[in-house]
């Protein structure tokens, strides 16, 4: 069963889908060479504590973390720390922020410093660009597999590989609701889209092979051919013509 929220209800999510959009961006900002994931995660717990609100993943089924911070060949769920961000690193954060009962969620990628290699870059291009295009498709009286097919033409044409074992999900007054969105699969398959519905969407890329493993502190996922990988998310409202983003920092109130 997908939630379809009322009016109230999106209103009330707006605040903290902008708030996970601020902090998103001043992490991003951050990332230089030199800085630790550590110093990232201080930022991320002050300034939440400043918006008033809590994490969505610290302790989320023992999540250690306040944020998530992939590098390189990190996929996702990153565990911030001691590591230092190197020159040319693909550093990827994803935020979560509840405040008011409900919860908004964002990631997205960059390259760290001004030694930027071509084929990270083109990752990174082509990763946002399959958001932009999946995002497109999340309108009322679409189907789910619209959306995720979306993600993986714009994938495959450039070359690149979709995980599959990470989806993107349903969101509100949890961070993962139904239904699950795959990053792949055939157009005008799974359940219609209504207006009302907030999903987070979110394809993870990689440079190499698709596959990919789960390191020994049981929450980091890197590919499994080391190659890089991106990560982009924003959390969106299903209407008629346009799919809201509400991962929008204008949304914080703060």
């Amino acid at each position: 069963m997908i939630e379809i929220k009322s009016e109230r209800e999106i209103a009330r999510m707006r605040v903290p889908c902008g708030m996970a959009a601020v902090l998103r961006e001043r992490l991003l900002q951050m990332v230089e060479p030199g800085i630790t994931t550590g110093d990232m995660e201080d930022v991320a717990v002050r300034l939440i504590k400043d918006f008033g609100a809590r994490s969505a993943f610290k302790g989320y089924h023992g999540f250690p973390g306040v944020v998530c911070i992939s590098i390189e060949n990190e996929v996702v769920h990153g565990i911030p720390g001691a590591r230092v961000i190197q020159s040319g690193d693909v550093v990827s954060v994803d935020v979560g922020v509840v405040y008011d009962g409900f919860v908004g969620d964002c990631a997205a990628s960059v390259i760290a410093g001004d030694e930027h290699d071509e084929e990270k870059v083109r990752l990174l291009k082509v990763t946002s660009r399959a958001l932009d295009a999946a995002i497109e498709k999340a309108v009322h009286g679409a189907r789910l597999g619209d959306v995720s097919h979306a993600v993986e033409v714009i994938a495959k044409a450039d070359g690149f590989s979709i995980v599959r074992e990470f989806v993107g999900h349903g969101i509100g007054r949890e961070l993962h609701e139904e239904p699950q969105i795959p990053n792949f699969g055939p157009a005008g398959k799974g359940p219609k889209l209504k207006s009302g519905m907030t999903l987070a969407i979110e394809p993870m890329i990689n440079m190499g092979s698709r596959k990919v493993e789960v390191l020994d502190d049981n929450w980091t996922v890197r590919t499994k051919d080391l190659k890089p990988s991106a990560h982009f998310e924003n959390t969106i409202l299903v209407r008629k013509e346009v799919a809201e983003i509400l991962t929008k920092p204008e949304n914080a109130k703060i």
